[in-house]
């Protein structure tokens, strides 16, 4: 076989090759690019994030204040879906169960 017609015919395959893959190229639908989505949070009534955030900056000294403890009960409250407790509850302290002796300090 001559060598000429070898190269002829490995040459038109290729342009054939390249030909039909950008035939298939641009017959594909485009991707249609969508925009991002942007989420603007506006400062609502709920002081609660905004406490949280105070609590958060004061540090170690937010372990002691009563108001933070307050603060990271109700978003305990709300992140696992509980249900506020009444007011004639939340009134009464927890009391030790009978059983067990207080504690004596030494």
């Amino acid at each position: 076989m001559d060598t000429k017609l070898f190269a002829r015919i490995a040459a038109g395959a290729f342009v054939a090759v390249a030909l039909t893959m950008t035939v298939l190229t641009l017959r594909e639908e485009r991707e249609v690019v969508q925009s991002e989505v942007v989420t603007i949070r506006e400062p609502d009534s709920d002081p609660l994030p905004g406490q949280l955030k105070a609590c958060a900056a004061m540090g170690e000294l937010a372990l002691s204040a009563p108001d933070c403890r307050a603060a990271w009960a109700e978003q305990r409250q709300r992140f696992l879906g509980i249900e506020p407790r009444e007011a004639s509850s939340a009134a009464e302290p927890e009391q030790a169960p009978a059983d067990i002796p207080p504690a004596v300090e030494q």
